[in-house]
């Protein structure tokens, strides 16, 4: 058997490392440009200083030789199915039986006017992107972030404090709008505040704008007010790697690859994980998902059943934060459940007919634990009489009190 595995982040290794441990004599190749195995989550601690090179790889130093992979450093160009073909951007061809994409996603550029010729305008999505911030912040006296998600405040917390003048624009009325309802964010607002982060919400940054030779000297937002800055780093969200795939008659939706909850795309003999999906852009999930594709793959039936996998976690200026499907009810179809105190812990859980379609941990993050049982057991919290935030795991070992 051969499987060739496309893709060198959670999803992609995951699930390589999964395709050995169950089949020792397969022959597995993976493709990936990648220079060296990263974690994109904590790039921003390589731009900050914090984490050398070599501290960036999230497994073993030996896991291409040890796991036997033959690694080609290239990017897919195309697949032909009836071939059973991986098409790359040199020109070769390599042949697979079985096919695992996990190519993950790219950064979204907004049609912004300039933008794409703009110089010293960078993304941050992988190594190289991180190198290019880290090299040209230093000589950065303002820098320009679209976007406050989870990227752009992993773009803001490696540049802050390295001697430019820092400003985020963001669309939403508040940071982190995917995550995090607007009570968490301003925690996280207030804090980057102090450390010098100018912010400005609820505006879209129209144009940039341009010197001698398309070199940056400032933005114009919808609103008609220009700031001056000479780089700008892009994090207006993620779109999914699927350019490639657009002639290989896979079934891609206007998110991205389409597979079921076994990993297998509209092809018997293609698997994919990850965000290459388009719907979730979260460590955990993707690990997850590489898994159970690799083992569905290799002859070992697995579903994606683990809602509590599609959780975030963050740590920016200190502050431990963890959020979980919705940030904000829909609508009065919906109950919060909101818990707060002086020490500056908050906790929120939306649930719908007693169950839980989101929730939120900032502060203290031990009752995660319990959330994590009551969403495993399928706890009808509606009918629970005591306090849903005074839980703890005895009331697992008996009845709840309803």
């Amino acid at each position: 058997m051969k499987y060739v595995v496309i893709g060198a982040s959670a999803a992609g290794l995951n699930g390589l490392k999964t395709l050995r441990s169950n089949d020792k004599n397969a022959e597995i190749v993976l493709i990936a440009p990648d220079n060296i195995i990263h974690s994109r989550c904590i790039l921003h601690r390589f731009i900050d200083g914090e984490r050398p090179e070599k501290k960036l790889n999230f497994t073993d130093d030996d896991l291409i030789e040890k796991s036997k992979v033959k690694w080609l450093k290239n990017k897919a160009a195309g697949v032909v199915l009836d071939n059973k073909l991986v098409l790359l951007d040199n020109g070769e061809k390599v042949n697979y039986d079985k096919l695992l994409i996990a190519a993950g996603s790219v950064t979204n550029m907004p049609p912004i006017k300039n933008l794409d010729k703009a110089k010293n305008v960078f993304g941050l999505h992988d190594f190289e992107d991180a190198l290019a911030i880290k090299n040209n912040s230093v000589k950065a006296k303002h820098i320009g972030i679209i976007g406050s998600g989870l990227v752009g405040c992993d773009a803001i917390s490696g540049v802050l404090g390295k001697g430019a003048k820092i400003s985020c624009f963001e669309v939403a009325s508040h940071m982190l709008p995917l995550n995090l309802d607007k009570y968490a964010a301003e925690k996280y607002q207030e804090a980057f505040a102090q450390k010098g982060l100018e912010q400005y919400y609820g505006v879209k940054v129209e144009e940039i704008l341009l010197g001698s030779d398309n070199k940056i000297c400032g933005l114009k937002l919808s609103d008609g007010r220009s700031f001056d800055c000479d780089m700008i780093i892009v994090t207006a969200g993620l779109k999914s790697n699927t350019e490639f795939l657009k002639n290989s008659g896979l079934k891609l939706d206007e998110k991205g690859l389409v597979y079921d909850k076994y990993g297998k795309t509209s092809n018997e003999n293609v698997y994919a994980a990850g965000d290459i999906s388009g719907k979730t852009a979260i460590w955990s999930a993707a690990v997850k998902e590489g898994i159970i594709a690799a083992n569905n793959m290799s002859g070992t039936k697995n579903e994606m059943t683990d809602f509590f996998a599609s959780k975030s976690t963050m740590n920016f200026a200190g502050i431990p934060t963890m959020s979980l499907g919705l940030a904000e009810k829909p609508d009065d179809s919906y109950t919060e459940v909101v818990f707060t105190d002086k020490k500056g812990n908050y906790k929120k859980i939306i649930h719908k007919n007693g169950e839980i379609k989101g929730a939120i941990l900032q502060g203290d993050l031990s009752y995660a634990g319990i959330l994590t049982q009551l969403i495993r057991e399928k706890i009808d919290v509606s009918r629970v009489k005591k306090p849903l935030f005074s839980i703890d795991y005895s009331d697992f070992f008996g009845e709840f009190n309803f």
